[in-house]
């Protein structure tokens, strides 16, 4: 099992920056990727972010250019602690963000969430 723990979350003003960080315990060897989601008030839950074994990224086309993942999962080095670093920051970015950790034997574990609100 994984525990994740994320904070970092508030209120700024759009065009400001936040940094999300979230920490992992437990079976973090077992971790295949790291992510993050964020869901809007009436809306699904969507990928933000993601970060696969070998370090590959892959962003969401809305946050591409202004948000950047970084953690290492490759192989004996891993890192216990995911950020997410957002810059230019927009009213529609306001969500709850969620920390995603994918195991080897398919299992998935979230964090608890953190709000972000970007003020008009």
């Amino acid at each position: 099992q994984v525990q994740l723990v994320e904070s970092g979350g508030g209120l700024v003003q759009a065009g400001g920056s936040l940094r999300l960080s979230c920490a992992a315990s437990g079976s973090i060897f077992n971790i295949n990727a790291m992510g993050w989601y964020r869901q809007a008030p009436g809306k699904q839950r969507e990928l933000v972010a993601v970060v696969t074994r070998g370090d590959r990224t892959n962003y969401a086309d809305s946050v591409k250019g202004r948000f950047t993942i970084s953690s290492t999962i490759s192989g004996s080095n891993i890192k216990n602690t995911m950020y997410l670093q957002m810059n230019k920051l927009k009213p529609e970015d306001t969500a709850v963000y969620y920390c995603n950790a994918d195991l080897t034997d398919q299992s998935r574990y979230w964090g608890q969430g953190t709000q972000v609100t970007v003020s008009s």
